[in-house]
């Protein structure tokens, strides 16, 4: 799916047709960028998918706090698992990923 261009009319549209809800399940999303560990993990698998071991490895960090973290980034729908044998690899769910920590990361450079 490509990505989807945000200009300002596409912007007002979305920000003018909100629910309560919504705002709601925003702030939950807002809130899983909130912890550096799940942002250091997000920016690794910018690289493609990777298992446990090679973020713990690439973060040096232990396996129970990945995992952890791994568990949260996946119901929040921010990553994607996929098993091979007996191997969990991870990965970003879409691009959407990449797109808000780049406008992020844009926003505290300005």
């Amino acid at each position: 799916m490509p990505d989807k261009v945000y200009d300002k009319n596409r912007i007002d549209h979305i920000i003018e047709n909100v629910s309560e809800d919504e705002l709601c399940d925003l702030a939950e999303l807002f809130k899983i960028f909130g912890d550096s560990t799940r942002i250091k993990i997000l920016y690794d698998l910018f690289e493609g998918e990777k298992n446990v071991t090679e973020i713990c490895e690439d973060l040096e960090m232990n396996q129970s706090a990945i995992s952890h973290q791994l568990k949260i980034l996946r119901s929040s729908k921010l990553i994607s698992a996929r098993r091979d044998g007996k191997a969990m690899y991870y990965g970003l769910a879409d691009n959407h990923v990449k797109t808000i920590i780049a406008m992020g990361k844009e926003h505290i450079e300005e």
